[in-house]
């Protein structure tokens, strides 16, 4: 039906949109055109034998994947905060990353294979000799002039360096250029710039990622600093240790958030430049994720907190944490007054340029009168929201 879809919009010219679940906060699921829902029908996933991989079509929910890799100590490597609620199809068309995954994990990562719908109607599946022969031989043209973009792109120095330059960040704004210089086999460089494409390049109608560990313990602390220079300068030294997440919160972030359960009462009192740091660290074992701690304390104790460094293994303590973290814009949504808008920003910083990047951001919103932003966002990949 997609296919169909597909070729009657190609030759009336009609723009299609897909929409899977429409948590996206910057509008790839909204048209004037032909929509497509991707629901209830789009739900199919397969684990394999050994629960490396796992097929997934675009109606899943992310969370629900990891429910089905659990039993396996096993989950797919992008993690947003909305993932209990967005579906796979949005997660890869977006490369969605989120708090835990980075850009080691995220779906241009661990894509294994797709099955994916061109608009001419044609279906590849990447994993299917057959398919990828068929493909050859219909849509030789498109495969050659990706390799011929890939060759030029690598042979041209100064560009290769900038695209890597640049996507060594968590950076997801415009297609997957790095494909260009990451793969020589064009059907890896057809399928990777499928991910993060936001459905302008074709249906992806199922997609396999490699699997990650998930790691059966974990332990998190929120830190507390006088102020945004030393928070930021803690990042850079964080980067060189075993965390798996370092989410920045900024005073403003915690103002609207130090009246939640969960919350230390002291967080009201504190000052106007303070500032959080929200870091987990997960092992294979006990004594693995207290090891991580223990070195995790060491890099910290050279920098001022306002508060004695606590790591808790407690789930109830931690999984609160992370609640209030994914919690912070519908917590900031939800003080806007009726009839106004709420408007988010994703921008990326070398880390070492954070805490100038932070100090800026916070000139800008004093000199537009923009009194109740907030920043925060995933510091070890230098990935803030405001």
């Amino acid at each position: 039906e997609v296919s169909k879809i597909l070729r009657l919009a190609r030759s009336a010219n009609i723009a299609v949109t897909f929409r899977a679940a429409g948590t996206s906060l910057s509008g790839q699921a909204i048209t004037d055109s032909v929509l497509i829902q991707l629901g209830d029908g789009w739900k199919g996933y397969n684990i394999e034998a050994d629960a490396s991989k796992i097929s997934l079509q675009p109606g899943v929910i992310g969370g629900h994947a990891n429910k089905y890799l659990a039993p396996f100590n096993k989950k797919i490597g992008p993690d947003p905060a909305s993932i209990n609620a967005a579906m796979i199809g949005g997660i890869a068309a977006n490369n969605a990353s989120g708090m835990c995954c980075g850009t080691a994990q995220n779906s241009y990562r661990t894509l294994d294979s797709m099955k994916l719908i061109l608009a001419d109607g044609t279906l590849l599946d990447t994993a299917d000799p057959a398919s990828r022969a068929a493909f050859s031989s219909s849509h030789n043209a498109l495969l050659e002039q990706l390799q011929s973009l890939s060759d030029q792109t690598k042979a041209n120095t100064s560009l290769h360096d900038r695209i890597r330059h640049k996507y060594r960040l968590k950076n997801t704004t415009g297609y997957a250029l790095n494909s260009l210089i990451d793969f020589d086999d064009p059907f890896d460089i057809l399928q990777h710039l499928m991910i993060g494409s936001e459905g302008t390049l074709g249906f992806i109608s199922e997609i396999t990622y490699r699997t990650v560990a998930e790691h059966p313990y974990k332990a998190s602390a929120m830190i507390l600093f006088p102020n945004v220079e030393i928070t930021c300068r803690a990042v850079a030294a964080l980067k060189q240790t075993p965390v798996s997440a370092v989410e920045l919160i900024d005073r403003a972030g915690l103002r609207s958030v130090e009246n939640k359960p969960g919350m230390p009462d002291f967080i009201k009192e504190l000052g106007g430049h303070a500032a959080a740091l929200l870091v987990e660290t997960r092992g294979a074992s006990k004594q693995e994720m207290h090891n991580k701690v223990a070195a995790i304390s060491s890099t910290l104790e050279q920098f001022e907190t306002l508060q004695p460094l606590h790591f808790t293994d407690d789930p109830r303590e931690y999984n609160q944490f992370w609640a209030i973290r994914k919690g912070l814009f519908p917590a900031v949504g939800a003080l806007r007054n009726t009839g106004t808008t709420v408007i988010i920003e994703d921008v990326a910083f070398p880390v070492e340029q954070l805490a100038e990047a932070v100090h800026d951001l916070h000139v800008i919103f004093n000199e537009l009168d923009y009194n109740e932003a907030l920043i925060f966002g995933h510091a070890l990949e230098g990935n803030l929201h405001f």
